[in-house]
């Protein structure tokens, strides 16, 4: 008989699919709940143990809002904005009744979560020194980031069940020197995920497009768009009206009934810290200030702490190239498909190897094009040994080639040595493909690219030819950036939503009856029953409701002190008696 379930399936149903599968994400519904129609929905939304989950994650201005609506006080549309997508206000600007029993009951609980907080004193601006301090650690964390990147270009990271990366891929980067610390990749790839550089894509994290551009980027347009990217993925309670945040100092108590946000408003603390939008002593540096206002950072501050970028290397007869400073980082992302990365201080060293130039001619160098390129970074022309390495693993680079066979829709993979073919058969690595041979060549039913990179992984010197026979450059980097399809909140729940429609569509209005006259039998409640008499005259009767079944209810008329039996068919409307 709870009137506001039906006002919250009504709305439920009118809301399009994004909107309404945004509300079930954000109300921590399980997309395989067993719900038939909206009532269902509304009923389960309403249910206290799920209010008082959602009340819990509320920012406290949020609850102090919906406190001071009890007492008849009207919520302020900033607010609304936050509790009408949560499904806990009704289309009158007012708590359902489920939701505000749940709120007084927390409120007494713990009357300082509804209270607020006490204004914020203004942030203090950092001085030079905590402001340089800021920079390089901003700076070094921007490398890392593009470390774990490039490395998540060629193997995606590893996600557990909590969405941090695998101890295995953990130990893997921290082997490699691309993290100072193995409790920083959460942290990095956090920051990176708000960016939209990465996605969750089923248990792997995956590099996207976006972050093939942020690579190629300068160091303070990478900045920038991790710092933008972190502002906008803020906690709504951290937000402010104007598209900034609050002040760092008051995101601890943001959330005073969240169990987990201590450690997570903590969390947020850190990664800005890591990225030089507050220091170590909590003051703002200068370039912070536009952005906490809602406005763009102040790049230009920051460049002035940076250390100067080059563009310019010494290429060695020991097959390395020093960077006196940091290499701008185009180069530095062309130079490590070709060369190793040894050293990852201001001053870098890069080191060639047969392995090192063949992953590059993987990727779709050329020795013409690795020479083009050595040439105009040099300050020391290119030595004769790296000339002649480059020659040399060209000429190997391409001993075996794969195609698509248009006839079979099979691949064939070709090599020059028949050697090289007999131990791609017996390759124990290359098993999961299925070669068999067909005469000087192998053949497998796997796509002509899944063959390629298995070649390729496993350092065998394999170019990919296309339709006309010719050599073809593949990108690894495409092929994980396509796959990186994010997973919306409407594919999530397409299944859960497809089934309330379906439910909902048969007959709203009888369902509801329905719904209405089983709760009456359910709590033996009294009731008054509109029911329409064969004349076409409506007749109203107060029912004790002790039964319902077989299109009947059964109930005792508190006004003649019979036994009635009515068809639901002719029930106009119920409503509780007074």
């Amino acid at each position: 008989m709870v009137s506001d379930e039906r006002a919250l399936a009504v709305r439920l149903a009118s809301i399009d699919d994004d909107a309404l599968a945004r509300t079930f994400a954000e109300r921590g519904v399980a997309p395989a709940a067993a719900w038939h129609d909206f009532f269902d929905a509304a009923a389960g939304m309403l249910d206290p143990a799920s209010v008082d989950r959602a009340v819990a994650r509320l920012p406290r201005i949020t609850l102090v809002a919906l406190a001071a609506a009890l007492d008849g006080a009207p919520i302020p549309s900033s607010e609304l904005a936050v509790l009408k997508p949560l499904a806990l206000v009704g289309d009158d600007d007012a708590p359902f009744s489920t939701v505000a029993t749940r709120v007084r009951a927390a409120s007494i609980a713990r009357p300082d979560a509804f209270v607020a907080e006490p204004p914020t004193p203004p942030v203090a601006t950092a001085d030079d020194a905590d402001a340089a301090g800021a920079a390089e650690r901003a700076f070094t964390t921007v490398g890392a980031l593009a470390d774990v990147l490039l490395a998540g270009l060629h193997a995606p990271l590893s996600r557990t069940g909590t969405g941090a990366v695998s101890a295995v891929d953990r130990r893997r980067l921290t082997d490699a020197g691309a993290l100072g610390s193995a409790d920083d990749l959460d942290d990095l790839v956090a920051a990176a995920a708000t960016a939209d550089l990465v996605a969750p894509l089923g248990r792997e994290w995956i590099v996207t497009d976006s972050a093939m551009r942020w690579l190629e980027a300068t160091t303070t347009q990478r900045w920038a768009v991790i710092a933008e990217g972190m502002r906008g993925a803020l906690p709504a309670g951290l937000r402010t009206p104007d598209g900034g945040f609050r002040p760092p100092s008051s995101w601890a108590g943001a959330y005073p009934l969240h169990a987990e946000w201590t450690d997570r408003a903590a969390r947020l603390r850190r990664i800005a810290e890591a990225w030089g939008l507050i220091t170590v002593r909590g003051t703002e540096p200068k370039w912070t200030s536009t952005l906490r206002a809602g406005g763009h950072p102040d790049t230009g501050r920051l460049a002035a702490h940076l250390p100067a970028e080059i563009d310019r290397v010494y290429l060695q007869a020991d097959l390395t190239a020093i960077a006196p400073g940091p290499l701008a980082p185009a180069l530095d992302l062309r130079l490590r498909t070709i060369a190793t990365r040894e050293s990852r201080a201001q001053a870098s060293t890069y080191r060639f190897s047969t392995e090192s130039l063949g992953t590059g001619m993987t990727e779709g160098e050329t020795a013409g094009s690795i020479r083009a390129f050595l040439s105009e970074i040099s300050l020391t022309g290119i030595p004769q040994p790296l000339d002649y390495l480059i020659e040399s693993t060209a000429a190997r680079h391409g001993l075996i080639r794969v195609r698509t066979d248009d006839a079979t829709g099979r691949t064939r993979v070709e090599a020059t040595d028949p050697a090289l073919s007999d131990t791609i058969l017996v390759d124990q690595a290359l098993r999961p493909l299925g070669f068999v041979r067909d005469g000087h060549e192998l053949t497998s039913r796997v796509d002509r690219d899944a063959v390629y990179w298995s070649l390729a992984d496993a350092r065998y010197p394999v170019v990919a030819l296309d339709a006309s026979g010719a050599p073809e450059s593949l990108s690894r980097r495409a092929r994980a950036a396509d796959s990186a399809a994010l997973i919306e909140p409407r594919d999530t729940y397409a299944r859960l939503i497809g089934a309330l429609r379906t439910g909902h569509e048969t007959d709203a209005d009888a369902a509801w009856l329905g719904r209405e006259l089983e709760q009456a039998v359910r709590t033996k409640s009294v009731i008054v029953v509109v029911v329409k008499m064969p004349d076409g005259a409506e007749r109203s009767l107060t029912l004790e409701a002790s039964g319902l079944g077989g299109g009947r209810l059964r109930g005792r008329d508190k006004g003649a002190d019979v036994e009635r039996t009515l068809p639901v068919s002719s029930i106009v409307s119920v409503r509780p008696a007074s």
